[in-house]
């Protein structure tokens, strides 16, 4: 009998932890793709003219008449990033900070003119990862939801682009995207003796590098000299991921019961996981004014489709009796986005940006694997053209609502503070 209600509490957890590893990098979309964009706080889907227009707009490829390359990274890294308990848990004595984030995100672009009509571009890029880590795991209060949560995607993008008139371009890819997934977290235990929680052990979730395959679309209409607008989308992509979940047990101190929780949890073996995440879509609709000869006002909106992120299958392969459905019902976000730029009399030019930027995670969601919130996003940029290579830099100041919540699916409920900053650099060639 002890043996039955100790397996059967010990499935519903690990059955709980496996559901929402993946989670992790949900509200983690990467839209700084190209900083001369990066720096006019992403609003470019109507202008378009560097080799990013591969992400932000493939209309843009059409207008390229010369072989163009271009090669970046955006730097990634939280200056804040701390949760304050609430009751009745984890209470509000408890608090804990993240481990400061410090991510690279590498982007590359090459352009290549067929004829004067069709172009050739090749995208790489990183447009979802980041990752959640919680510092002094051991005594971290959410350390049973997620100590190390993470995600890495990479993109390939061949694109087609058509120059229907002088004025009006149209882009066509297919994205092949590569990800994999992982999660730490601790593994909670009720002690039959006393009737505490107490750290049975750790697991260790780990995906195998698997791909997924959508499309993006793009027009681009120059209207004339003063006024442009486009239009962006970029398709769903499903990526299927197969890996394994290992346990490691952590000695209660009583031989007794470390063996009794070790017939229950397979702890030292590779058990196969296979799950799944559905990347949302998105849109994006820009238009651009030219207010002088050398100063340009871009606004975008931008719709991503979360509310495809509906549940979340979780299938142990060898142990059929923890595999489980998870219901997590994001919402469709937008943003908002507003860019100016200012060509100087030396040739260098000054970018500026603002954005708004909505989550799709609704509050009883909100844990320590992602505590996403609503952010306003303020930029700055410059760049310059040398005589066969360009530099462009740009910076985002990023400070995240304060996000609370009382509904956690988990009971775990508090506040979270976050604040980022990302500096971006593309050389062109």
């Amino acid at each position: 009998m002890m043996t039955r209600v100790l397996r059967t509490a010990v499935l519903a957890v690990l059955g709980v932890a496996a559901a929402v590893a993946p989670v992790s990098a949900a509200g983690f979309g990467i839209f700084e793709q190209g900083t001369r964009a990066m720096g006019m706080a992403g609003a470019f889907t109507a202008q378009a003219d560097d080799p990013s227009a591969l992400w932000h707009n493939a209309g843009g490829l059409a207008f390229f008449d010369e072989t163009d390359f271009a090669a970046g990274f955006t730097y990634i890294m939280s200056s804040e990033a701390d949760f304050q308990g609430a009751d009745p848990f984890p209470g509000t004595s408890a608090s804990a900070e993240q481990e400061p984030l410090s991510e690279f995100i590498p982007h590359a672009y090459w352009m290549q003119p067929i004829n004067d009509q069709w172009k050739f571009g090749l995208g790489v890029y990183a447009p979802f990862g980041l990752t959640t880590e919680w510092k002094d795991p051991e005594t971290f209060p959410g350390r049973y939801i997620s100590t190390l949560a993470s995600l890495r995607a990479i993109d390939l993008n061949p694109t087609i682009g058509w120059k229907v008139t002088d004025r009006f371009g149209l882009g066509f890819g297919v994205v092949a995207r590569f990800s994999d997934v992982e999660l730490n977290r601790f593994v909670p235990f009720q002690n039959p003796f006393t009737g505490g929680i107490l750290d049975a052990g750790t697991v260790e979730l780990t995906s195998d590098f698997e791909p997924g395959y959508g499309f993006n679309l793009g027009l681009l209409h120059r209207y004339n000299e003063s006024f442009s607008w486009g239009l962006s989308y970029r398709s769903k992509i499903k990526v299927e991921y197969g890996g394994t979940a290992r346990f490691t047990q952590i000695s209660t101190g009583i031989p007794p019961l470390d063996a009794a929780i070790a017939r229950v949890i397979p702890f030292n073996q590779d058990l196969g996981v296979d799950t799944e995440i559905e990347f949302p879509d998105m849109a994006s609709l820009g238009f651009m004014v030219a207010l002088s000869a050398n100063t340009r006002l871009e606004a975008d909106i931008n719709w991503t489709g979360w509310s495809s992120f509906d549940e979340l299958p979780i299938i142990f392969t060898d142990v059929p009796p923890l595999s489980s459905t998870i219901p997590e019902n994001w919402d469709d976000a937008m943003n908002y986005r507003l860019g100016l730029r200012w060509m100087s009399a030396g040739g260098s030019e000054w970018r500026f940006g603002y954005v708004f930027d909505e989550t799709p995670q609704p509050d009883e969601a909100v844990s320590p694997l992602l505590p996403d919130a609503d952010r306003n996003g303020f930029t700055i940029g410059w760049g310059t053209q040398f005589t066969k290579t360009s530099l462009d830099v740009a910076a985002m100041y990023l400070p995240f609502d304060e996000r609370s919540t009382s509904t956690n699916t988990n009971g775990f409920n508090g506040t979270y503070n976050t604040t980022a900053w990302l500096f971006g650099i593309t050389l062109g060639f």
